[in-house]
């Protein structure tokens, strides 16, 4: 390679590199520059520490998690990373909305992790608390 190409890739990476790995470092270090409180410090440790690295890649990329039913091989449950409803996909398709909010004011990564574990824990219940919105297409 010529050395104005060598220039441009270089130059190229510093410009690509920090675009493709900041939404990581933005979800590891949010909570540290924000001035988060002591309790949510600790929900986005604990939710690290809930996910697999794949889920964890997934929630920073997509700002959803996806879990999967443990009753229904077709469905999955796509919980955001923020507030919002809970979208039911069947066969690839949204069929439903699900609003299901603790009592108490949580922070959003707390919420995430209590989404995955009612899912996985008790799947039936978890449906018969939502509050439920059918998708029409």
């Amino acid at each position: 390679m010529s050395f104005i190409t060598q220039v441009f890739a270089t130059l190229g990476w510093i410009v690509i590199a920090p675009l493709a790995i900041s939404p990581l470092v933005w979800l590891l270090l949010q909570p540290y520059f924000r001035g988060w409180s002591r309790a949510e410090r600790r929900a986005a440790d604990l939710l690290r520490d809930t996910l697999t690295p794949e889920q964890f890649r997934q929630l920073v990329w997509r700002g959803y998690l996806e879990v999967p039913s443990p009753t229904e091989p077709r469905r999955v449950y796509r919980v955001p990373r923020t507030k919002g409803y809970i979208q039911v996909i069947e066969n690839g398709r949204a069929v439903m909305r699900l609003c299901v909010q603790p009592v108490e004011c949580l922070p959003d990564a707390d919420v995430v992790v209590l989404h995955k574990l009612m899912i996985e824990a008790n799947e039936e219940t978890y449906l018969q608390k939502a509050n439920k919105y059918v998708c029409i297409e």
